[in-house]
């Protein structure tokens, strides 16, 4: 198999904390918005040429609970029990515009599920945001035979960021697994790039979900691929086997990892990384 050219960039190792205001919201979809950042933090913004870019939220666990940004944790830990204190969120940065100073995250809604989704859901211009980074490392290579982009909803942000840096003569398959066809959007891609929507039907469930199918069934194109594939848990482990095991996808063309696990808040999710349940390749323990 070829040498891997992709040229990662380095994660930095000091990602400051910033309060942005929020200064415009726009409806995606009946699960999806749009939320536009500004303000005098946004020169903290350490950009990087990473097209995974992601960010860490902070958020009250009770949204009426009066506290607002910017938080001290330190001091915040003084004086709140634990179950009261701002908790972390990962989100990812749809774009940076450095000529406006602002910059766009997509959050997925899902009612009163959650914590960031419900945040987003009512959110207004004027609201404040704290958060750190970015980290990021992907970018797609120029070098690759050909792309595989994979995911469900959580990474629609990220495979669009993907597509939107590809050069225009890159070939190959994006599989984005949503619930219904108006959860679709329209993504710019090079015209090589051909964009499946997979309909569930409705919220995902083990039973559900359409895209571990899709994948084992797309005509596997010669040369060596480079392949984006984020999303659920349980469904990274399974395409892992197939990508990594069974077609020989080398870890150095795979960008792998669990956005999020079924039946787990993100709390539970992330403490579960270190163990066996949250290994996406269990003999190393590593989430690529």
């Amino acid at each position: 198999m070829a040498t891997n050219t992709a040229r990662p960039t380095k994660s930095r190792s000091r990602r400051p904390q910033m309060v942005m205001e929020v200064v415009a919201v726009e409806t995606l979809s009946p699960t999806f918005k749009r939320i536009t950042f500004g303000g005098a933090d946004f020169d903290l913004f350490q950009d990087s040429e990473a097209v995974d870019k992601y960010v860490k939220l902070l958020l009250p666990p009770d949204p009426t609970s009066g506290i607002t940004p910017p938080f001290d944790m330190d001091e915040l830990r003084k004086t709140l029990p634990k179950d009261e204190l701002p908790l972390r969120r990962t989100y990812t940065v749809h774009s940076v515009d450095p000529a406006s100073k602002t910059l766009k995250m997509d959050f997925v809604i899902h009612g009163a599920d959650g914590l960031a989704g419900p945040w987003a859901e009512n959110a207004k211009v004027g609201d404040l945001l704290q958060f750190s980074g970015p980290g990021g490392k992907y970018q797609p290579d120029p070098e690759a035979d050909w792309h595989l982009l994979v995911g469900d909803e959580a990474a629609i942000p990220a495979i669009g960021a993907v597509l939107a840096a590809m050069s225009e003569d890159a070939v190959g398959h994006a599989l984005i697994e949503v619930a219904t066809a108006a959860d679709e959007w329209k993504l710019p891609a090079p015209k090589g790039v051909e964009i499946t929507w997979l309909h569930r039907g409705g919220e995902f469930t083990p039973e559900t979900t359409v895209l571990e199918r899709a994948v084992k069934g797309l005509p596997w194109r010669e040369g060596r691929v480079q392949a984006f594939v984020h999303g659920e848990r349980e469904s990274m482990k399974s395409l892992r086997k197939y990508l990594h095991d069974e077609r020989g996808v080398d870890r150095a063309d795979l960008s792998l990892s669990a956005y999020w696990a079924y039946g787990r808040g993100e709390d539970a999710f992330q403490a579960e990384k270190s163990l066996p349940v949250g290994q996406i390749y269990p003999e190393a323990g590593l989430q690529y």
